[in-house]
């Protein structure tokens, strides 16, 4: 029992990554039905309010609300939740509008090569050829399975470059802020927790400058929240998404290197393909090939360690 526990504590980084990817996979369906509803940014916004008032719940709840945290990781997790919560987050789900989930995953794929460089120039973090060929077999394979799911969608040319533009912007904010928060974490001892809401407080803190703004208020669509249904579906993605979600998110990017965590949290695609079987959707050959790739480059990743 012990030797299961001291694996599982080794781990700790790897596990939490794949159990956000997972969440993040069932968010990410139900967002792409209420971006039909909601303008990115409320929605975004939305989710940052909520999931900060359920983070303090839990540090309250913890014990843990008086804390110190020296001035550096506190600046770098509030700069982070600016750069991958509030500009990625929003261009993420921008980009679901314009290309659907499964298009804007797949370029959102390109996020762990760039933590990954990103880490390596600023961090010196540095990941052998081992590491580096199970980054990739893990890319290759997720990237294999968001194709051929996207492969019938349709969209007008403004939609697709415009969904390109938001997804390219996504992956480089989201490879910025993951970066900056493994930065705060070398810097300083702060807990997964504290993480999630510093980094969900920068990111609402960005959005509501910007909505500030006259022209931006009119984007906001009020009464689309006066119905039950959207409501308790908000609350549901953001309740496991966000919340969960992003302490899961700062729990792997403390625990390991950010390039592996990185790859690991992209994995979402993987997970669709069950909640694509359970609503009765035929899942192809390349699909599930796609998936043992990718898991063959997590293995390695994990056995590396």
């Amino acid at each position: 029992m012990d030797t299961i526990f001291n694996k599982v504590v080794d781990f700790r980084g790897e596990i939490a990554a794949l159990l956000c990817a997972g969440l993040w996979a069932i968010a990410s369906v139900i967002y792409a039905r209420l971006g039909e509803r909601i303008p990115p940014i409320q929605l975004n916004l939305m989710k940052g309010i909520v999931a900060i008032a359920l983070l303090l719940l839990t540090i309250l709840i913890k014990g843990e609300l008086l804390i110190a945290i020296s001035p550096l990781p506190l600046c770098l997790l509030i700069l982070s939740g600016i750069v991958g919560i509030g500009l990625g987050d929003t261009a993420f789900l921008a980009a679901i509008n314009c290309l659907g989930a499964r298009r804007a995953l797949l370029i959102e794929t390109l996020a762990p090569a760039l933590t990954a460089i990103l880490a390596l120039v600023f961090l010196q973090e540095r990941l052998n050829i081992a590491a580096w060929s199970g980054i990739m077999l893990s890319i290759f394979g997720v990237a294999w399975v968001a194709v051929e799911r996207t492969s019938n969608t349709s969209g007008t040319v403004i939609d697709l470059w415009q969904g390109l533009n938001f997804s390219l912007l996504s992956a480089i904010a989201t490879a910025t802020g993951s970066v900056l928060a493994r930065a705060a974490f070398l810097h300083g001892n702060v807990s997964p927790l504290w993480a999630a809401l510093l980094r969900l407080c920068g990111g609402v803190l960005i959005i509501v400058v910007w909505i500030s703004f006259p022209n931006r208020r009119r984007s906001f669509q009020l009464e689309t929240l006066r119905s039950r249904r959207v409501i308790a579906a908000a609350f549901f993605a953001i309740f496991f998404g966000t919340y969960l979600g992003i302490w899961l998110q700062q729990t792997a990017i403390k625990f390991t290197t950010v390039g592996i965590a990185s790859t690991l949290l992209q994995t979402s695609p993987l997970f669709v393909i069950p909640i694509a079987i359970w609503r009765g959707e035929k899942v192809s050959l390349r699909a599930v090939i796609g998936v043992a790739i990718a898991i063959a480059g997590i293995a390695l990743l994990f056995y590396l360690k």
